[in-house]
């Protein structure tokens, strides 16, 4: 008879325990998912990224600033674009320049999104947008270099590349603009001009046979410089020799002018002593080792050779 009776106060007791612990689960359960709620309602906008909220697809508002900001849970979603400066790497292209010759041109661009409601209406995504730069950088840079010749663009002595790049960046900017894409290209820079294979080697060619040429220029030209300055030098030269010639005949016959003042005033003195003088001088020049006179014995110049004075 024990086994069959229950303690229905036991019971009452289990009972009560049960539905305590179960209001606390649900209660529990009520809080997590409030949080859960609230947790997918909350997002954080960071420094350099606009936060866009879609509602259904469709973009409802953007955050700039930065900061805890809410959306409605499970309707609206949140997207991250960058707000920061990028590059975008240009695809290699092949162009024709103004003299007929191809080349292959390397760019890249600096840009950044200044309207993100415009560009995900236009473009919707980011690599839209850096496709849609790269055809309008390429268009701008073919219409650019096509009015260059190819020397203009390689050679850095006479290329206008600085303000090449500042057009094509205006340019750029021009047609995003007009199609409101909510980008901005900063800058666009050229890194680097390659010919295409097959005219590498005449192109060397001709460049080696310019440089030839004109390392021939300059030797002629300082041939005829030199030639220049040696005729130059001769001229001054015998003007020198000429004046001081012309100098020492000034001066040898002011000397020579002089010696006969001298001769005079000294001979005037004894003139037969000026005489026999006069006479023994023009022996210096009439008679040599081998001269043979005929003279008169009586002749006064054949007897001074004799010894006679008188």
């Amino acid at each position: 008879m024990d086994r069959k009776v229950v303690d229905f106060k036991e019971r009452k007791t289990v009972e009560l325990e049960w539905r305590k612990y179960t209001k606390l689960g649900i209660f529990i359960l009520i809080i997590i998912l409030l949080l859960i709620l609230l947790l997918s309602s909350l997002f954080i906008v960071r420094e350099g990224e606009f936060k866009v909220v879609r509602q259904f697809g469709e973009v409802v508002r953007i955050k700039t600033e930065p900061g805890l900001s809410m959306k409605v849970p499970f309707i609206q979603s949140v997207s991250t674009l960058p707000k920061y400066q990028m590059t975008y790497d240009v695809s290699q292209a092949e162009i024709n320049t103004k003299d007929k010759k191809r080349i292959i041109i390397d760019n890249y661009a600096l840009w950044k999104i200044t309207d993100p409601k415009k560009m995900i209406t236009n473009a919707r995504t980011v690599e839209n947008a850096e496709s849609r730069m790269e055809e309008f950088i390429y268009s701008v840079i073919r219409t650019e270099l096509g009015q260059l010749n190819y020397d203009e663009i390689i050679n850095d002595e006479k290329s206008s590349r600085g303000s090449l790049n500042d057009r094509v960046t205006e340019k750029v900017n021009d047609l995003l603009s007009h199609d409101q894409y909510g980008i901005v290209v900063t800058d666009v820079r050229m890194k680097r001009t390659d010919l295409p294979n097959e005219n590498e080697n005449s192109v060397y060619t001709r460049m080696i046979s310019e440089r030839e040429s004109t390392a021939q220029e300059y030797l002629s030209k300082g041939d005829a410089r030199k030639n220049q300055i040696t005729a130059e030098t001769d001229r001054k030269v015998r003007e020198m020799l000429s004046k001081a010639q012309a100098d020492a005949e000034v001066i040898r016959s002011e000397g020579e002018g002089e010696a006969a003042k001298i001769y005079n005033q000294a001979f005037s003195k004894d003139r037969e002593f000026y005489q026999l003088y006069r006479t023994l001088e023009s022996y210096k020049k009439t008679i040599g080792e081998d001269t043979v006179i005929v003279l008169p014995a009586d002749s006064p110049y054949a007897r001074l050779l004799m010894g006679y004075t008188k």
